[in-house]
């Protein structure tokens, strides 16, 4: 069974499975869901805490089979917890993992949690994946988006007893927040803990939170193209200087944003050939909030346009790499922002 982080407190509070696995890559969330289970397994009685961390292909996996399966020493219950950081099991810990998922339901006494990365394509698809999904409660940490920032944050603030003036100041707060923690959750839970720390419980002001709230954002430059197709130019340039403040080279910012024009203008182009958008998206590998972006976006935009961008893209490509181009800029930070921006401002419309 896979149920999202915001479902797991309904069914730790159903009742306590013999098996979880949490999976992605928002240390926050992961985190949290993690201690959830902690705290609900040592409410019913699980005390004892065994864990092991798979670092290679030398993992000791008859050792945490063992664990599995072996009586506790000091308590009546207790909690088997695995770590796999890469998400690579290998061989062996692909064919322990299989029997580790098929004998939890039977081992009463032991709770066993499993802790992975976002896995890729090819390893949703494997045997190991698979038994454990039939025999425990995945639960899939999904990035928090920075259109539901906002939201998340305004529930953070709630659970500690505050919230936002009504109105476009509260609007204006959030949104203030959101830009100031981009892309670091971690960091967010520390400005609103420290929220709660210097302010009563209750309305805080958009004067308040300006005064306390501290730049901590930390861009991505695969999260660069999400700003361009939202059409938000002034995002775009903040996030572009953030990473050439922080040293990032610009390579991988063209690369990210280049192979998101070339998606799209392969996806336009699969349109006016008659194919139906669901299939040109699924065969692109376009889902979850980037199918959106595209759904809004394939409609309005023509083939000239996404070839242009493309085009512009080369261009760009060269100049991040040395060479020089009539009427582009011959800086690199600068050629990312003029071809970023053009794209963000032909993604505007209609939002």
């Amino acid at each position: 069974m896979q149920i999202g982080v915001a479902q797991l407190p309904a069914q730790l509070q159903r009742a306590l499975a013999p098996l979880y696995v949490v999976h992605g890559d928002e240390p926050l969330l992961a985190l949290e869901a993690a201690d959830a289970i902690r705290a609900a397994a040592r409410a019913a009685g699980h005390t004892e805490r065994t864990v092991f961390t798979v670092t290679g292909a030398q993992a000791d996996w008859s050792a945490i089979l063992a664990a599995g399966g072996a009586l506790s020493l000091f308590a009546d219950k207790r909690l088997v917890e695995v770590r796999i950081p890469s998400g690579k099991p290998g061989k062996d810990g692909a064919e322990a993992l299989q029997r580790l998922a098929a004998s939890a339901p039977h081992a009463s006494d032991t709770v066993t949690l499993v802790l992975l990365p976002r896995l890729d394509a090819a390893t949703l698809k494997s045997a190991w994946w698979a038994a454990l999904q039939a025999h425990g409660v995945v639960v899939r940490v999904d990035p928090v988006e920075r259109a539901q920032l906002p939201g998340w944050i305004a529930q953070r603030l709630r659970a500690q007893g505050q919230h936002v003036a009504a109105g476009e100041e509260g609007q204006q707060t959030l949104a203030f927040m959101a830009e100031r923690v981009e892309g670091n959750l971690l960091a967010a839970h520390q400005e609103i803990a420290k929220l709660g720390l210097l302010y009563p419980p209750g309305e805080l002001r958009y004067e308040q939170v300006r005064t306390a709230v501290l730049d901590v954002a930390r861009y991505d430059p695969f999260r660069v193209p999400e700003a361009v197709l939202d059409g938000a130019p002034a995002r775009v340039q903040r996030m572009l200087d953030g990473l050439r403040a922080e040293g990032v080279a610009p390579v991988p910012v063209h690369w990210a944003l280049a192979e998101e024009l070339r998606t799209l203008h392969r996806a336009r182009l699969a349109l006016d050939a008659g194919q139906p958008l669901p299939l040109v998206l699924r065969e692109l590998r376009v889902w979850g909030a980037r199918e959106k972006r595209y759904e809004r976006l394939l409609p309005r935009l023509r083939r000239q346009q996404t070839a242009r961008w493309l085009a512009e893209a080369q261009t760009a490509d060269g100049i991040v790499k040395g060479l020089s181009a009539p009427e582009w800029p011959t800086d690199p930070w600068l050629a990312l922002q003029r071809l970023a921006l053009t794209v963000a401002a032909g993604c505007a419309g209609g939002r």
